[in-house]
């Protein structure tokens, strides 16, 4: 991914220089467990060892690789250029490529996914704390784009919180069901190697061994990984277009932080854009991309084919990579965010008490009106608010029908905005716990 969407800590997990480093220690700690189990001489397993502070070096293992045309095999000669190589003689033995890069490639995502678990923390703190701000902060809601009825700002922050909790326990699920290693051998049948030695390096390593593995741990794995990602990427865009919409010169109830500096348009210098949330937006897209690939990646070649590598070496970066970036920029758009409690009141009585019809139909029909005649009289009165700029309670008070069922006090009683917030507390107990 590139720079302007990367963060250190995650970049660096996909760098050449760590991933040789988790190459070395998958070959060193099988190296120590056949010797656990005499197959090859302690001296030789303790000989590999002698690298463990060496700062491998990336041009000269390309340098190799240019020649071998093999990765894994470059990476083993230029380890055997630090040990000796009468004393790597050893190394890799009885294992196949699959065995590190697989196993190194789990170790990377399991890694990743702590970042993200880290980054998703801090988002439902941020989500938390705006949502108690203005728990009872009234605002329209909206169905289809059109007015509704009223609910809260809090209540808004809530649902986000809860699908972003959804999201916070797929990500740990994801997590667990990567957290696997093969050390197998070719096709996965042990023939070459002790299960013992797969045992060893998945501890050492904070894995699990892959109960069966062919030449490659299976790939229905990294598509569920992949699929929890673009889920969240999903319910990132999600909030990041909710706050759009909000920052709408003709809505204006929130937006994102306008900093002293800041420039909105190089033509037009009013502007505060809402480009935080539209780069979400294009970012969500970037991550859901590696979804599909992920799928196709399950269907290969009986034990082993190599059509999935050059599709993981690309989304296995790029797309945890954005993610990280991606839910941290998030974090920092909600924590800075700016509401506006006035125009939210404004909007919604932006047509007088209109958003109270359902209350007007409801208590029409408990007070013996049918419910096509109910509708009806409420409709044709709500018409007027919308074609005339009428008010609504104004309209219904003036309706002999409605009257007929209906006292001015009853009406009067159906434009309490109380009403609708009445149950906003169990639904936070319900989100947050007690």
């Amino acid at each position: 991914m590139i720079p302007r969407y990367s963060r250190p800590d995650m970049v660096a997990i996909w760098s050449p220089e760590t991933k040789f480093r988790i190459w070395y220690e998958i070959e060193a700690h099988a190296c120590d467990a056949m010797a656990d189990l005499g197959v090859i001489p302690r001296a030789n397993a303790d000989a590999v060892w002698k690298a463990k502070d060496v700062q491998f070096d990336v041009a000269r293992i390309d340098e190799i690789e240019a020649v071998t045309k093999h990765d894994v095999i470059a990476f083993l000669t230029h380890l055997a250029e630090h040990v000796g190589s009468d004393e790597a003689r050893f190394v890799h033995q009885g294992m196949t490529s699959s065995d590190v890069l697989d196993t190194c490639f789990n170790v990377q995502l399991v890694r990743a996914a702590d970042i993200l678990i880290a980054d998703m923390e801090l988002l439902l703190a941020a989500l938390k704390r705006r949502a108690m701000e203005h728990k009872d902060t009234l605002r329209v809601g909206r169905s289809h784009g059109i007015h509704a009825e009223p609910t809260t700002m809090g209540l808004t922050f809530a649902r986000f919180y809860a699908e972003m909790d959804r999201n916070m326990r797929r990500l740990k699920t994801a997590r667990e069901e990567i957290s696997t290693g093969a050390i197998s051998g070719a096709v996965g049948t042990f023939a070459n190697i002790d299960p013992a030695v797969e045992a060893h390096v998945c501890e050492k390593l904070g894995l699990t061994p892959e109960p069966i593995s062919t030449q490659v741990i299976p790939r229905d794995r990294h598509a569920a990984f992949f699929a929890a990602l673009g889920v969240v990427a999903s319910s990132i865009e999600n909030v990041a277009t909710e706050v759009r919409h909000m920052q709408r010169t003709e809505v204006l109830e929130g937006a994102e932080f306008f900093s002293a500096g800041q420039k909105g348009s190089s033509a037009m210098p009013h502007k505060k854009n809402p480009v935080l949330t539209e780069n979400l937006t294009g970012l969500a897209r970037t991550i859901r991309m590696a979804v599909i690939p992920a799928m196709e990646n399950v269907t290969l070649w009986h034990e082993r084919d190599i059509s999935h590598s050059s599709v993981e070496r690309a989304i296995g970066p790029d797309t945890t990579i954005t993610l990280d970036f991606a839910l941290h920029r998030l974090t920092g758009v909600i924590d800075k965010m700016l509401i506006y409690p006035d125009n939210m009141l404004a909007n919604m009585n932006k047509f007088s008490g209109l958003v109270m019809s359902q209350r007007v139909l409801l208590a029409l029909t408990q007070a013996g009106v049918s419910r096509e005649d109910s509708y009806k009289l409420v409709q044709r009165n709500a018409m007027k608010v919308w074609e005339h700029g009428a008010d609504f309670k104004t309209e219904l008070l003036g309706d002999d029908e409605v009257l007929a069922a209906l006292s001015p006090a009853e009406i009067e009683e159906k434009f309490d905005l109380g009403y609708h917030t009445k149950h906003v507390d169990t639904i936070f107990a319900r989100v947050f716990g007690d």
